[in-house]
């Protein structure tokens, strides 16, 4: 065990390397002029600057040092906990982040307990009925909860629940009320995802001989499910977990923007906007590791369900 938790860990910390270097590379080194970004996003035209001004402001960024030792300082601050200054802004990338990183975590938190409760929900009603319509109604939900973008989906609910209804803001950011229709929008894809993973896991999970020897035993279906099949056939389902926490961000960007609401994704589309080259780059950092921590607790969960998975490894190991 104590091997499969240490080649996990390792395997994280390499991703956030990772996520960090590509940020890196695509941001500092692509064919592009990293000043003339960096000084358009303060307001500046490069064109208008002499030499000299150009030259004080590749110093002023840090950008006349040698690319490795831009990317070390970059590096060993990111570990730390610090990835500069907005350029557009004029404060501390931290700061920002720190400022809207609690309305993100709040809004994906719950979100995310949400999808899990509705695709659970489906995936277990579509393994339990017995009616042929019904069933096939379960099974393709999923793929148009999937289909349907989130913009199209937080419209929707905006104009039933807010205008047409009138039971919840349409905007903005307040109490529970401002809450609940940007979970939705949010939980609606990943719940679909996860339930489409959960119905396959379901079926071969309810195909397996010692199900069938369940049955015999006199256990009725739905104890068959809860008892038996729910616990191997989760254990797919805990991958989709962890891959959907990666599209938080994306979510947050369009949901934030849709809802009017001040968080990480709304960050994220002003600094683009604004080509806030520290922004952006603070940004991915966070969300990697917001992925990598919770995939990490994820692969620690899979010993649990099946604790096949620690032998393998150290079969694998050895």
């Amino acid at each position: 065990m104590t091997r499969y938790i240490v080649g996990r860990v390792g395997q994280a910390v390499v991703v956030l390397w990772a996520a960090f270097t590509i940020t890196f590379i695509v941001l500092y080194l692509l064919p592009s002029d990293p000043v003339a970004i960096q000084l358009s996003a303060a307001g500046i035209e490069v064109d208008s600057l002499t030499p000299q001004q150009l030259a004080t402001a590749r110093e002023r960024y840090g950008l006349d040092r040698p690319v490795l030792d831009q990317y070390f300082s970059l590096l060993a601050g990111a570990a730390h906990g610090d990835f500069g200054i907005s350029i557009a802004k004029q404060v501390p990338v931290t700061d920002l982040i720190r400022d809207r990183i609690s309305g993100t975590l709040t809004l994906s938190a719950l979100a995310g307990v949400l999808a899990v409760l509705m695709g659970t929900a489906v995936a277990y009603l579509a393994a339990l009925v017995r009616f042929r319509p019904l069933r096939m109604f379960l099974d393709r939900l999923p793929a148009l909860g999937i289909a349907v973008p989130s913009f199209v989906v937080a419209l929707v609910l905006i104009q039933f629940f807010a205008f047409d209804l009138g039971w919840l803001p349409s905007t903005g950011s307040g109490g529970w009320k401002y809450l609940v229709l940007p979970v939705v929008t949010m939980a609606i894809p990943a719940s679909a995802q996860l339930a489409q993973v959960l119905i396959r896991s379901f079926d071969e999970t309810l195909r397996e001989q010692y199900i069938v020897t369940a049955r015999a035993k006199g256990l009725s279906r739905g104890q068959v499910q809860l008892r038996h099949a729910f616990r191997n056939a989760a254990a797919p389902a805990l991958t989709v977990i962890g891959l959907l926490i990666g599209l938080t961000v994306t979510s947050a960007i369009v949901v934030e923007t849709v809802f009017n609401r001040n968080g990480i994704g709304r960050l994220a589309q002003e600094a683009v906007l604004a080509k806030d080259v520290p922004v952006v780059l603070g940004i991915v950092v966070v969300a990697a590791t917001g992925f990598v921590i919770v995939n990490l607790i994820i692969d620690l969960l899979y010993p649990l369900l099946d604790p096949r998975i620690t032998q393998i490894s150290a079969a694998e190991a050895s």
